[in-house]
């Protein structure tokens, strides 16, 4: 449940939990003063420990590849260029 701060009509603040659907106050409860709900700068939340790791995340989606970057994704994944082109001539050649 939030944490909401409210001024009484003395200038006094007090700070009250209440549920996000429920009414703001219009009274004080302890001293039934007229009040009136301030607007807080709200609060970050911050992970400390190590109980986070990385894979808590969502993964990005991949990126698609443009088509110059082809010749290089095929030698990424076999470990040498593609060079059966290359070689055909050669042998051509020979």
């Amino acid at each position: 449940m939030p944490t909401y701060d409210y001024r009484r009509a003395d200038g006094t603040v007090f700070e009250i939990l209440q549920p996000i659907t429920a009414d703001r106050l219009t009274h004080c409860p302890t001293t039934g003063q007229p009040v009136q709900r301030l607007i807080s700068g709200g609060t970050g939340f911050i992970f400390k420990g190590s109980g986070f790791y990385q894979t808590d995340y969502a993964a990005k989606p991949a990126a698609k590849e443009s088509p110059k970057n082809e010749k290089e994704s095929q030698t990424a994944t076999n470990g040498t260029p593609d060079t059966t082109k290359e070689s055909v001539a050669e042998k051509d050649e020979a």
